[in-house]
């Protein structure tokens, strides 16, 4: 059997491992094109990662489950989440195969049906990052978000992050090691062989040097907190982070803590590109600060756009940002939106050149202030789902930063009751609208909201959960991606019996 006959079947086996269904059909079978149209089908297997919610002996989780009726998806499966270090509640097989020795706990949350969100809390210091999987009709666009409230010490306010896939690359734009600032990178390893992982810094001035940020072993079924102030030198008040896996996989996450400004987790900004969305400002945002980065050897000329609900407007004295190639690129763009929903768009001036970017938002005054981060958010796709809303602490901002477009905006049934509700949208081009998403009639618990594009060009979208604590106007950002609940599968129309023969 020779390479290419290798290579077709090994394909083939990769589609399969993903959507659970692929096929290589005989030529001519289709009706007669040279190639057929890719079909897009559920996903059968998906992995989410959460980290580990706090180190403070006074915080608490919510942890909320959920998946969306998908059309085609299978009619059985299932879905567990427990602590990183545990075997699945029944025995399951690990991703590679092989069964993990420790004893499983009661899981934090038992995922419910499609369409039925299931919440779960934990508290103290010592609740444990959580390895998920899902199969089945749980696995597409299955969604985990872990909310945290802490009340008091650095990083008090509102925590919140979507639960991730494991990779193996990220990018964090808008981290810091600056004096009142405390980082942890979140590695977090779901299979039973050790990960390897490297971490670069990259400040104003270019690359950290550091002697025990390459190399890191990441153990089996294990979590990894890495304080960012351990791996550098001087102080850097913007800092990149690059999470790059010499082997196996992880999920990463950044948790930022400030010891006056509260804090929250940073997620990972979208890979890098010449054009960039960050989503969702606040319209009561009183301070937003821009953090870029370029990966490569070449300097990005950047023009800094705002989107606003009436339309596209030129930040006075930031109309344009030049980052320096290797190094983090930093401006204070005040409380830019000026009492209206925004979002930040990235576009070149010139040349493309690919940059990564994040937002650190400050929402309140004085002592009463409060942090989130919007990172870079790829667009919605064929649809994005979050979790854990409620009827009155919960804001959908979406953006067309070209063309307008129309949305689907489905509520769920509530975790403890309800009835799924869906309301559509327009979003002109070039702005953002704080959508009144709908609400589940009878709510009882929180709930997940999807998003759908109908018509028109690419949105963005992000969900603000709000709450205030003494005072503080505690909140927390995550952006809305596509859900990957499914992938596109093409017909393989090759004779592999003529491959055989050769």
């Amino acid at each position: 059997m020779n390479r290419t006959t290798l290579s077709l079947i090994a394909a083939a086996t990769a589609l399969a491992a993903v959507t659970g269904f692929a096929t290589l059909k005989p030529a001519g079978t289709s009706g007669g094109g040279a190639s057929a149209t890719a079909a897009r089908l559920p996903v059968e297997r998906t992995s989410l990662l959460c980290p580990q919610p706090s180190a403070s002996d006074i915080a608490d989780t919510t942890y909320t489950s959920f998946t969306p009726v998908v059309e085609g998806a299978s009619g059985s499966g299932k879905a567990q989440l427990q602590a990183a270090t545990e075997e699945s509640a029944d025995g399951a097989d690990s991703s590679d195969g092989k069964k993990s020795g420790a004893k499983a706990a009661k899981p934090v949350v038992q995922p419910k049906e499609p369409g039925k969100p299931a919440a779960g809390d934990t508290s103290g210091a010592d609740a444990p990052a959580l390895v998920g999987l899902a199969s089945g009709k749980f696995a597409p666009g299955w969604t985990v978000q872990e909310t945290t409230e802490v009340a008091a010490g650095a990083g008090r306010g509102l925590l919140g992050t979507n639960c991730t896939a494991p990779d193996t690359e990220f990018w964090f734009p808008g981290a810091s090691t600056a004096a009142q600032r405390t980082d942890y990178v979140h590695l977090t390893n779901p299979d039973d062989a050790a990960a390897v992982v490297d971490i670069d810094l990259y400040g104003k001035d270019g690359t950290l040097k550091s002697t025990v940020a390459d190399g890191i072993t990441v153990k089996a079924h294990a979590s990894e907190p890495i304080l960012l102030n351990t791996l550098a030198g001087d102080p850097q008040a913007d800092l990149t982070v690059h999470v790059k896996v010499r082997s196996g996989r992880v999920g990463a996450a950044v948790q930022a803590l400030d010891a006056k400004t509260g804090g929250d987790w940073l997620a990972s900004s979208a890979d890098p590109a010449g054009s960039l969305v960050m989503p969702g400002i606040p319209k009561d945002a009183t301070s937003v600060r821009l953090v870029a980065f370029a990966p490569g050897d070449t300097d990005a000329d950047l023009k800094v756009r705002l989107a606003s609900p009436s339309g596209t407007i030129t930040p006075a004295g930031n109309e344009t940002l030049h980052v320096k190639a290797g190094m983090t690129s930093a401006v204070d763009l005040g409380d830019v939106t000026r009492g209206e929903a925004g979002s930040l768009v990235l576009t070149p001036t010139g040349s493309s050149v690919p940059v990564v970017a994040a937002l650190l938002v400050v929402r309140g005054k004085g002592a009463d202030q409060e942090t989130a981060f919007i990172p870079a958010t790829a667009p919605v796709g064929a649809r994005a789902t979050v979790a854990d809303n409620t009827a009155k602490g919960s804001t959908l901002a979406v953006t067309a930063p070209g063309e307008g477009a129309r949305i689907k905006v489905t509520a769920s049934a509530g975790s403890g009751g309800g009835t799924a509700v869906s309301k559509t949208f327009t979003i002109k081009g070039g702005t953002t609208q704080n959508v009144e998403a709908p609400v589940p009639s009878g709510l009882k618990g929180t709930y997940a909201l999807t998003v759908e594009p109908v018509s028109g060009g690419p949105v963005y979208a992000s969900r603000m959960l709000s709450a205030t604590q003494e005072g503080v106007p505690a909140f927390t950002i995550q952006g809305l991606p596509d859900d990957r609940g499914t992938v596109s599968v093409p017909e393989a129309e090759q004779d592999l019996s003529v491959l055989l023969k050769q």
